[in-house]
């Protein structure tokens, strides 16, 4: 049997900010040079029968009953296709008789001498993250080293069935205060488009993105890095997109160009680098970065992040810039921006935040800094904060609705003790996530749904390795792949084996925000391709397609009530755009879509790897 063709070479995101756009050759740009061990051809590997997929993978079954104490789950023999207990899917609570005790866990975990909470999270979690990280890096879909992977398959049935003894073994589980079902109760109106809008995506009346008059499209224009110490790691963090302009944050500078064809429009210089930017652009086309004091210099190699400037998107001309000097001391240092209404909010971790009036940069409000301090917000159509109390290794945490203007607290929800973490993913409805125990890979295994008067609505359990989310660490307002809308949570499973030999795939589902329960809804993939959500479109999702091997990347519209997926644009299909798309690492990328045009970009950047290699980044693609 012939082999297919090797996959795209796997590239890190490569460097940096940019100069002057540079119009594509013929048939795209060049890619990133591939490492001197990449293999030349296909793996050679044993030809083997192709694998028939199970019906119904990835869809909720009744749960399983786990064994009694003493007799752990072994599977006799090898499963015949996918484990019983659905891929992506969690058990539902049972009440098994006899389950095993959680396992005595030592000292060390989390904080020194900190326990974690009995019950709570799953055994054998990852090990934390350093303190910061950039975004975790998926790699462009591979060829599988031969046929099914079945030990992994027995390992999932294993884990599921321990993780579920543990939690209901333990004694803590968190009650459906709301007892609905998983009915669609759409959260009102409003939508956070490509261009941005402030808000969460719980629309009504589908969307306001149209299909093009062709899908197909080209690469509009590309950003090339510039140059880079090596060893160090800058940031450039912030892109933003109006109908007139795509703006991007580059080396102590934002730049706007024309989203058609990449020509320099307007060019707003900073002091320094940037260390945080809104996501969201005001109705009058307004956002915030923030950037630190100064240039990098051998005698300050690192100045603080103080600076905050508001700019017009479309002109690119300058609101104000100001620092914030709590009680007249010294300067207030951040790293998040968000806005609601005409507050931005300023969150640090550090110096407990503030409040700006976006028109004019008066300082509206700062939090006290004493017992409790906010450790930083997240806004949109409504402001949210996360505010942390106590002393380290015994902190806890408050999730909190605040009035934009004044900072007043409508009202606040108290995380149980041992969670070290809370992720906003919507601020209306308030939806926010938390690592179960220890930091895992995706940031958030448990999500809790509020209502509109901070009480808990459900808690759902999205399982350590199950999905593909990403919520960023030692952040409030960072999670991606991941979307809120009509009333559901909607995350992408974890890519399993497709219908075709060697295939990959996965799914978007969701879950009620009501109930916590699985819903019908799931959105295929198909086989070789990642999905993943970007945002919402009104009661729509606007989803990501990352392409296989031999075909192009793709933006989806999908149907809130029918799931539904209608194409509005696919990239390229070509090696050398492949592989500058998987350069840029997708779903960790600041990623915007709006009016027919697709923009990936870059947060972070170094030194290429080789005099050779062209970086880019952002690039842009759009209709032919």
């Amino acid at each position: 049997m012939s082999q297919p063709p090797p996959p795209p070479p796997n590239q890190p995101p490569q460097g940096g900010g940019f100069g002057p756009p540079q119009d594509p050759p013929p048939g795209g740009f060049g890619p990133p040079t591939p490492p001197a061990d990449q293999p030349a051809g296909p793996p050679q590997q044993p030809a083997q029968p192709p694998q028939q997929p199970q019906p119904g993978y990835g869809y909720p079954q009744a749960p399983q009953t786990p064994p009694p104490a003493g007799q752990p789950a072994a599977p006799q023999g090898p499963p015949q296709g996918p484990p019983q207990q659905p891929y992506g899917y969690p058990q539902a609570p049972g009440a098994p008789q006899g389950v095993p005790q959680p396992p005595t866990v030592p000292a060390g975990y989390g904080y020194p001498g900190q326990q974690p909470p009995q019950g709570y999270g799953y055994p054998a979690q990852q090990a934390p993250y350093g303190y910061p990280q950039p975004h975790t890096m998926p790699m462009q879909p591979q060829v599988p080293q031969g046929g099914p992977k079945r030990n992994s398959q027995v390992a999932i049935i294993v884990a599921a069935v321990v993780a579920i003894a543990l939690i209901i073994g333990g004694g803590v589980l968190y009650a459906n205060s709301s007892g609905k079902d998983d009915k669609d109760t759409s959260a009102g109106t409003g939508g956070k488009d490509g261009k941005g809008d402030g808000g969460d995506g719980a629309g009504t009346g589908g969307g306001s993105e149209k299909v093009p008059a062709s899908t197909s499209a080209k690469v509009l224009f590309q950003l090339p890095a510039p140059e880079v110490p090596k060893k160090e790691v800058w940031s450039v963090e912030g892109s933003w997109l109006t109908d007139e302009v795509y703006a991007k944050a580059g080396v102590r500078k934002v730049v706007g160009y024309d989203p058609d064809t990449g020509k320099e429009s307007w060019t707003l210089p900073l002091k320094g680098l940037t260390c945080g930017a809104s996501p969201e652009v005001t109705k009058d086309g307004v956002a915030v970065v923030i950037a630190e004091e100064a240039k990098r210099t051998k005698a300050d190699p690192y100045p603080q992040c103080t600076e905050v400037t508001a700019f017009d998107v479309n002109s690119g001309k300058e609101v104000w810039t100001k620092s914030v000097a709590p009680g007249g001391g010294e300067k207030a240092k951040f790293k998040e921006a968000s806005i609601t209404g005409t507050t931005v909010a300023l969150g640090s971790g550090l110096d407990g935040g503030a409040a700006l009036d976006i028109r004019n940069g008066k300082v509206l409000w700062q939090p006290k800094v004493e017992a409790c301090e906010d450790v930083g917000y997240a806004g949109g159509e409504q402001l949210v904060a996360v505010r942390k109390c106590g002393d380290y290794g015994s902190e806890t945490y408050e999730v909190q609705l605040l009035d934009p203007t004044s900072g007043t607290v409508k009202w606040s929800y108290k995380l149980p003790a041992g969670i070290d973490n809370a992720k906003v993913i919507s601020t209306k409805p308030v939806v926010f996530g938390v690592d179960s125990g220890e930091i895992t890979a995706s940031g958030a295994t448990d999500v809790f749904s509020l209502d509109d008067s901070g009480k808990l609505r459900t808690k759902i359990t999205l399982e350590d390795g199950k999905y593909e989310h990403d919520c960023g660490v030692n952040k409030i307002h960072d999670c991606r792949a991941i979307a809120v809308g009509n009333d559901k949570l909607y995350v992408p499973t974890k890519q399993h084996e497709g219908a075709e030999q060697y295939s990959r795939v996965n799914e978007i589902v969701s879950f009620s925000l009501a109930s916590g329960k699985t819903t019908s809804d799931r959105a295929d993939a198909g086989d070789g391709y990642e999905i993943w959500p970007v945002r919402m479109d009104g009661t729509n999702i606007i989803a990501y397609k990352n392409g296989p091997y031999d075909k192009g990347s793709q933006v989806v519209s999908i149907d809130g009530k029918t799931f539904k997926e209608t194409k509005l644009l696919e990239t390229p299909a070509t090696d050398q755009v492949r592989s500058a798309i998987s350069g840029m690492v997708p779903k960790s990328s600041e990623m915007l879509y709006g009016s027919g045009r697709l923009f990936m970009a870059e947060d972070l950047i170094s030194a290429p790897y080789s005099k050779d290699e062209k970086d880019y980044t952002a690039i842009g693609f759009g209709a032919k």
